[in-house]
Order: structure tokens, then C-alpha cells, then sequence
């Protein structure tokens, strides 16, 4: 079977792989649709640290179950639809002895640390699958983004007494912009594309600003009456929202970073100590899949339209490529295991 492998930085290469055989706990998944995520691209472009190469790539995952193990419980059967838990964790060191096991110091993501869905069958243990009876394989495939953002609007402690901006509207962005509509928050959804802020407007952003446009810092003062977003989520991974997010954000706020900046951040620290903010890292989930399987399954999110190009296996790597070199207006790529090239 075919298999999309990141080979070096800024290489692809499809390579022929052996059809797993499922162990007695685990299922024999038919992989339908996986999305690229940010992670990939800058694994692609030699930006992300965790990265290892070569890897086959992909854990944003829409699946079939076609074959199941001895000892897999009663309750999953074949032809069932699924997505994927992609994270692996030590058990031992401190985050998980915690409970924290998303913050595992030794986590495995799929396509990170270990092999990857971007290829045509995989096999998985059955407690890291989330089946649903209606979500097609595409919206499946967007289930574990979405929960990257809807736990850091869980780190973020978000309520409806709450102004929340969200920096950076790619698919984490919105899920977090999601997650706090869903709590009841008043919003600010901020990119510099019009495209991903008119998405962001369907999810329910109160208010969206395009920084490029307008004075940021004049836009929130207005917004919150001068006071600042109560809680700001950053969701691009840049030195310069870094700061941006500490400070606008309210006396007294919170700072919620998601995205991994690319090179060293300088802060006034004094802020910090005025402001009396808490600054949270928030890394991958914990408990958000059925959530986000719920949110989706009753129609609340615009699935087609988060989709920006739908590519075969046998394209896939020109498309991350072209991705790299012109990311403006994308915020999903999905590989169709049942397309074939053009």
C-alpha cells in the first residue's frame, strides 16, 4: 500500500508499505481522508523541532473499521467510521504521573515522533479510536485540530462573563474561536486574511479585525471599552503575537499560547508583574474528542468551507509543497485516500 513519507526537510516521497495485521485489542482502520495540519508544514520547512524524519506523515484522521482484533470489545464493528486519538505517552514522567498526559515529556504524536495516517490502511488500538454515526470522513478528519483549540479555551478557564480574542484564524484558531462561542463568551476573531475572518464570523466571532487594515490596539480598546480582552488565545506561532497577545490583553487576563514560535520572543517582563497575567502554554487535549465529535455532529460548524484543497495520495506531496510556498488563504488541505490524481 502506498504512504506519503516526510523524507527529509522540504522532501516527500510515496513509498510502498505492508498492510498491517491488527493485534487482538486493535482495529484495522480504512483510512478515508487525512488533513494536513500546521505542524506538517513546518516539519516540511524545517520549523518545527519535534519533527523526526522520515516519517509518514498525518493524525488528522477520517477512517473505516474493516477488521477488528479478538479482544476488542463488542461495542465497535466493521464498516463503523472513526476518527483517531493520535498522541502516545510515557506513563511515567511527571506531566503524566499528574494526570497531564497531553504534556507528556516523551509524547509520540502520529507523523511527528511515529509513523503517521497518511497512508492507506493503519492499525490502532481500539481505546484510541472515536467512532460517530453520522460525522462523514471529512468532518472526522477535523476533529483533532478542533480539539487542540477547544482545550486551550478549556486552559483559559473561558465563561460567558468573558471577552475572548483569538490571534491566527487556521483551523486550531477557529477551533478555539468555536470553543468559546460554544461556552458563551463574547469574541474577537483577529487574522490578516478577510477569508478565514468571514469563516470566523460563521462560527459566531462577536467581532473580527483585520490587523493589516486597522490599528489592532485601537480596535480592542473600542471593543472592550478599554479594557482589554479578558482572555487572548494565540493561534500563529510569531514573535510578533507573542508580545501582541501580552500586551493587549486586560489587566488581571489570561494568555493563552498554542502555537510554537519560530525564534526567541522578547517581553517586557514589567507587564507581567502590573498586569498580574497568567501566561498558559496549552499543548495538544485531554478529554475533548466527544465534545468536539457532539459540536460537530449537530451542525454548528461550516465544514466545507475550512476546507481549502482536496488532493489524492499521488499529490499530496506537491500540494504540501506548494502550501510552504504560498500559504495565503489556506486553512485545510485534505488527502481523499479514495481520489485519484488528476
Amino acid at each position: 500500500m502506498k504512504a506519503l513519507y516526510l523524507t527529509a526537510i522540504g522532501e516527500t516521497a510515496i513509498r510502498e508499505i505492508d498492510i498491517p495485521i491488527p493485534g487482538p485489542e486493535e482495529v484495522l482502520v480504512k483510512i478515508g481522508m487525512v488533513g494536513f495540519c500546521g505542524g506538517d508544514l513546518n516539519g516540511f520547512k524545517g520549523l518545527f523541532e519535534l519533527q523526526e524524519y522520515p516519517n509518514i506523515l498525518g493524525h488528522e484522521v477520517g477512517g473505516t473499521i474493516v477488521e477488528m482484533g479478538s479482544e476488542v470489545p463488542d461495542s465497535f464493528h466493521t464498516d463503523m467510521n472513526l476518527t483517531v486519538y493520535p498522541y502516545q505517552n510515557c506513563g511515567i514522567c511527571i506531566s503524566c504521573r499528574k494526570g497531564r498526559k497531553n504534556a507528556c515529556q516523551d509524547n509520540k504524536t502520529m507523523g511527528v515522533r511515529r509513523p503517521g495516517a497518511m497512508t492507506e490502511y493503519i492499525s490502532l488500538h481500539w481505546n484510541d479510536v472515536f467512532v460517530s454515526t453520522t460525522l462523514s470522513l471529512k468532518a472526522l478528519a477535523l476533529v483533532e485540530p478542533l480539539t487542540v483549540g477547544f482545550h486551550a479555551a478549556a486552559r483559559g478557564r473561558i465563561t460567558q462573563h468573558d471577552t475572548v480574542a483569538v490571534i491566527g484564524c487556521g483551523m486550531v484558531g477557529l477551533g478555539a474561536l468555536a470553543s468559546a462561542v460554544h461556552r458563551g463568551a463574547k469574541t474577537i476573531a483577529i487574522d490578516v486574511d478577510e477569508s478565514k475572518l468571514s469563516i470566523a464570523k460563521k462560527i459566531g466571532a462577536s467581532h473580527v479585525i483585520q490587523p493589516n487594515l486597522n490599528n489592532l490596539h485601537d480596535a480592542l480598546m473600542e471593543i472592550t471599552g478599554g479594557d482589554g480582552p479578558d482572555v487572548i488565545i494565540e493561534a500563529v506561532g510569531s514573535p510578533i503575537t507573542y508580545r501582541t497577545a501580552v500586551e493587549e490583553v486586560a489587566y488581571t487576563g489570561r494568555v493563552v499560547c498554542i502555537g510554537y514560535a519560530k525564534s526567541p520572543v522578547e517581553f517586557n517582563t514589567g507587564l507581567f508583574v502590573r498586569k498580574e497575567i497568567e501566561i498558559l502554554g496549552s499543548r495538544n487535549c485531554t478529554t475533548e474528542f466527544p465534545e468536539v465529535i457532539q459540536y460537530l455532529e449537530e451542525g454548528r460548524f461550516p465544514i466545507d468551507e475550512v476546507i481549502s484543497k482536496t488532493v489524492s495520495i499521488d499529490d499530496a506531496g506537491e500540494a504540501l509543497a506548494s502550501w510552504a510556498e504560498d500559504p495565503k488563504g489556506i486553512i485545510k488541505i485534505m488527502v481523499n485516500f479514495n481520489q485519484t490524481s488528476a
